[in-house]
């Protein structure tokens, strides 16, 4: 009898396509949806990972130019793309009750009206080890988990997308939501240098600079400050006096890189009467006691704060959407939790999010798999992530990124590339602020500069799902792509 071959099979890309019709306001769309895989592999041609991908590609009208093509992800490091897609921009969309709690199942699933099908074919790609992504035979997790990792395997999937589907002359951007921000800028200039220009760039709840927020550096606290006024506001406990949400935001965004800075950058050098008058502005800003603020010499972080607004009332406030509340009045165990778990907002949406996406997964498009859907793993994965980067232009590895330095390098390579920089005030995760700070920071000349549109909205970390948020946010896309493409 022959022995068994117990050999590891060769990995082999999946794909299984559907058609569909979307009913929108305009018309119907018609449409191919492909769930599938691409290898990535190395110049070896030896397989490192299989990446998923859920690709929507809408039947082109008569005489209309080449539709562009959309590769969106989300961040984490450790979370799958099934947000940006069932949350927000995908051609079918579960709805939630946002800024509170989503009951329980059975949710409801509705055609998108604010899909971006109808601007461009959108291809949603899932990290490897999120999602249905998997590392392949003896491919070691430092070979795939870091940044310039996940960059250089992000690339070769969307080239290898490319190839397959024969879409290289076709218009091209990304959409980075979180950390995929981080992946995004440092994979547009990554691909730009391997010859793919890109038309642009769209970046949601944006850090590019991820030292600011290192031990002794006060810029964190800076760039979170407007962020914590603005929840304040909300909450009915700012005492600033503003007329406005919009003159609020400007009053705190002076505040803060003004007085507010000055004083922590003196730290013990600072005299008690500014101290104090910085403390008493701080406080009107934040609804916090004066005293409270003094004690933590103006230093309150994103943490402290959701706990200390409103502990008269035993509520915490969302870490990534601030209007969210739990009760939090007593709680046993004092030890960490997963930062993408342990929040209001994400509770408030989580469930019915990933519910709807495996039950369009299954029943709509007619993909299964053996595999666990892994669509939060940023325990594991963000644990083992390779922090170190080398950006353009500078010769030693910095031990976290600042892929500002790539933005700006593919901004100049590309004197064509749009950048849509996006968020909402009431996200402590990534605080618009800090957005502002770092886009800054590209030192562009002024005709570059005007490629770069800024678009802020009264939600939090995933703006898109706001019901009233994501209806702007397709008109201000649907502007983005027209400029990006000339149309």
């Amino acid at each position: 009898m022959a022995e068994a071959d117990l050999s590891t099979p060769t990995p082999v890309e999946q794909r299984v396509e559907s058609s569909h019709t979307l009913d929108l306001p305009t018309g119907p769309l018609t449409y191919t949806a492909t769930a599938g895989t691409v290898l990535v592999r190395d110049d070896d041609a030896t397989p490192l990972a299989s990446m998923f991908y859920l690709a929507y590609v809408a039947e082109p009208a008569a005489g209309a130019p080449r539709r562009p093509i959309t590769f969106l992800f989300n961040g984490g490091p450790g979370s799958a793309s099934l947000w940006l897609n069932i949350g927000g921009f995908g051609p079918r969309r579960a709805p939630t009750a946002t800024p509170h709690a989503t009951p329980p199942a059975p949710y409801t699933v509705v055609d998108n009206p604010y899909t971006l099908l109808t601007e461009s074919d959108l291809v949603f790609l899932d990290a490897p080890g999120t999602g249905y992504s998997r590392l392949l035979g003896d491919t070691k997790p430092e070979q795939i988990w870091g940044v310039d990792q996940d960059a250089d395997a992000f690339a070769r999937a969307i080239t290898r997308y490319l190839t397959i589907t024969n879409n290289w002359n076709a218009p091209r951007f990304l959409f980075g939501e979180s950390y995929g921000t981080t992946r995004a800028a440092a994979l547009v200039h990554r691909l730009q240098n391997q010859g793919l220009d890109f038309n642009g760039v769209v970046l949601l709840s944006t850090v590019l600079n991820w030292g600011q927020s290192n031990l002794g550096f006060d810029q964190e606290h800076i760039n979170l400050l407007p962020s914590l006024a603005a929840t304040a506001w909300y909450h009915g406990r700012s005492r600033a006096g503003a007329s406005s949400l919009d003159q609020l935001l400007a009053e705190a965004k002076d505040f803060a890189q003004g007085d507010y800075a000055r004083v922590l950058q003196l730290g013990d050098r600072v005299t008690p009467q500014d101290e104090d008058a910085a403390a008493e502005r701080f406080a009107a800003l934040t609804g916090l006691a004066k005293e409270e603020v003094l004690a933590k010499h103006l230093r309150i972080g994103m943490e402290p704060f959701r706990y200390a607004l409103l502990k008269d009332e035993g509520r915490v406030v969302g870490r990534f959407d601030t209007r969210f509340v739990a009760d939090h009045q007593y709680v046993v165990g004092t030890g960490s939790h997963d930062p993408a778990t342990d929040d209001a907002a994400t509770a408030g949406v989580n469930s019915a999010h990933l519910s709807t996406f495996r039950q369009i997964m299954a029943g709509e498009l007619g993909y299964t798999s053996e595999l666990h859907y892994r669509h939060l793993y940023n325990m594991k994965i963000s644990g083992a992530w390779d922090w170190s980067h080398k950006a353009p232009g500078i010769d030693a590895r910095s031990q976290v990124p600042d892929v500002s330095l790539d933005l700006s390098a593919a901004m100049r390579r590309n004197p064509n590339l749009r950048v849509a920089v996006m968020g909402g005030v009431y996200d402590l995760a990534t605080p618009f602020f800090g957005a502002e700070v770092d886009v800054a920071k590209l030192y562009l000349a002024p005709r570059l500069r005007s490629n770069i549109a800024f678009h802020f909205y009264e939600s939090g970390h995933m703006t898109f799902v706001d019901e009233r948020v994501v209806a702007q946010m397709q008109k201000d896309l649907k502007d983005f792509y027209a400029t990006a493409t000339d149309r």
